[in-house]
Order: structure tokens, then sequence, then C-alpha cells
């Protein structure tokens, strides 16, 4: 039996329609490439939405960047809307590993390109080629820093992001076999969401703080850096002693960059998000331009302390 798809309402064409550039209009090229991002008020989306710019200015084409706001439903609606308008391909940062299958099979169905990037998408009749990092290596850097660093064991907190993304299934299993190869000695000894918001983080850190007593951590592992920055404030709140408990996050972005010069954090994973959309959009446009097969490409992530930070610094101004 055919599967009936969702029908687009008028309203959710009109929202789409103020989403995308004027230049749309103008050319069938300037409609062909959207990249759809899951959550533009977080600073890892808000980088991600600048090195697509930057990559689409040097291959001469115009996209339209949209802002899933974490709701999956809006985005499904929003890709659904985009290739009624004319895309060829689309860059996808999900807001869920799976609810978006169905909008993307239907994708598929009408000859669409998708190129998933940052999170995998799963349970797709047709497999979603993949651009980011190795996310359980990144994790399972962050557990080999706190085994590296607490010789004698480690009483941990992880703080991890959206539940169900593929960012915090792959980084959550990589700390655990990161902390694992340590011992028994290395526990984790709280476990909770913060969906990947600073605010979030800070509460989650206050109230474990506050059930621990005087008794605090060793170590906060968070699977972004916003979460890694509110815990941090949380800790300064409880007037805990800095660097008593080191804070560790990921995505190398220029604020935690700046907290690890500071001596505020103990490190971050860098996992190149110029490189993963300049890499997306060279194969969504190689697919619109020859009809090439869009291919996966992992990226290796890298440890950044304060012993190479000038190297992440640098590169991260390099891709500004």
């Amino acid at each position: 039996m055919e599967r009936r798809r969702p029908l687009l309402t008028v309203a959710a064409l009109i929202v789409l329609g103020g989403a995308l550039p004027a230049a749309c209009n103008r050319s069938a090229t300037n409609t062909e490439l959207v990249v759809s991002l899951n959550k533009l008020s977080t600073p890892y989306s808000v980088m991600l939405k600048r090195y697509a710019e930057q990559a689409a200015r040097r291959s001469g084409v115009v996209i339209a960047v949209l802002d899933g706001q974490g709701d999956s439903s809006k985005q499904s609606v929003d890709l659904r809307a985009a290739s009624i308008r004319g895309a060829k391909a689309i860059v996808l940062a999900p807001n869920d590993s799976s609810a978006l299958a169905p909008a993307v099979d239907d994708l598929h169905s009408d000859g669409v390109a998708v190129i998933a990037i940052d999170r995998r998408l799963k349970g797709t009749v047709q497999p979603v080629p993949f651009v980011g990092a190795d996310n359980a290596e990144g994790g399972r850097l962050l557990g080999h820093w706190v085994v590296a660093n607490f010789p004698k064991g480690a009483r941990v907190v992880l703080i991890t992001n959206e539940l169900g993304s593929s960012t915090q299934i792959e980084r959550t299993r990589g700390v655990h076999q990161g902390l694992a190869n340590g011992g028994v000695g290395f526990r984790i000894i709280a476990e909770q969401t913060a969906n990947s918001s600073r605010d979030q983080a800070l509460t989650v850190t206050q109230n474990v703080l506050t059930a621990l007593g005087g008794d605090p951590p060793d170590a906060i592992i968070c699977l972004n850096d916003d979460m890694a920055i509110g815990a941090l404030e949380a800790i300064r709140s409880a007037g805990v002693a800095k660097g008593r408990i080191k804070v560790l996050g990921f995505d190398a972005n220029p604020e935690a960059l700046a907290r690890i010069r500071a001596g505020d954090m103990s490190a971050t994973v860098e996992q190149s998000p110029a490189k993963q959309m300049a890499t997306a959009i060279r194969e969504a446009l190689d697919a619109i331009r020859t009809g090439a097969k869009p291919q996966s490409v992992t990226l290796k992530p890298i440890l950044i302390t304060a012993g190479n930070l000038g190297q992440a610094e640098r590169a991260s101004e390099a891709a500004r």
C-alpha cells in the first residue's frame, strides 16, 4: 500500500516562503540547495550556519538556511515545503535521528538528495549519507582524559544533549567506554540530559551539587560546550574553588576555547564544523550538477586542552 504523505498547510508554505531568500525566485540554481539546521538558538548551529554561508559563497551559489527550532514536526514541514519549492539537495542536521525519516523518505521519492550533517538519520528506507565527526571516538577522548588525569579513580557527572539524537547516543557510549578503560575506580555517579541548553545544564549541575552536599564530583563531562559553560556557572555560584571540579565539553566553540585559556574548562572536542559543512555542501552540489550519489565522510575528532589550544584557536579563526 502506498504511504500517504501528510498534507502541507498553506500556512506552513507561507512560513517557509518567508524563510527562503528572495534570490530563490530568480533562477532554478538559487532554489536547489537548502540547509536545514535543528536549532539555531545553539552556538554550534550558529557556527554551522556561518560555515554553510561561507561554503556557498565560495561555490558561487545561494542557499536557504532553515531553522528547525528544536521541533521535529516543524523541521519535517520545512523539508517537504522545500521540495515543493524546487530543492534538489538538502543538507540536514536533524533535531531527532528517527523522527524525520518519513519526511526524508518523501524527499527521496521526489528525487531530492539528502546529506545528514552533525547527526545521523535512522529509519529511512534508503540509507542517508552522513558527514560528521566520529562522535563515539570524541566521547572516548573525554573519558580517556579523565582516566589519564585521575590515576586513582574519579567520580564523574555526565550531562547529555537531546535524548535520542545520534550525537547523544554515540558520545554517551564513547564516554562510558573511555571511563571503563580505567577500571572500577571510575564511576558515573549522575547522568542527566540538559538538551544542549546552557540554562538547563546550570540547573542540572546545581541540583547535582546540592544532592552531593560537601562531596562534589571530580569531573563533569558535558556533551556540548554550551552545557559545559552552564555547569561552570553553577560551580561558581556554589562557591566551589576554581579547578576543583574539572569540566569538559564538546564542540570547541570560541567561548569554550576562551574558557580553557582562562583555566576554567579542562578540555573540549574539536569536530571541525567548517570542514563538515564544506564537505556536505560539496557532496550536495555534486549530486545536483552531475547526479553523483552523495557519500559519507567521517572526520577524526581532536581533544583540545591547554596544551594544544593555540592550534585550535588558529583553526577557529581561519574558519571564520
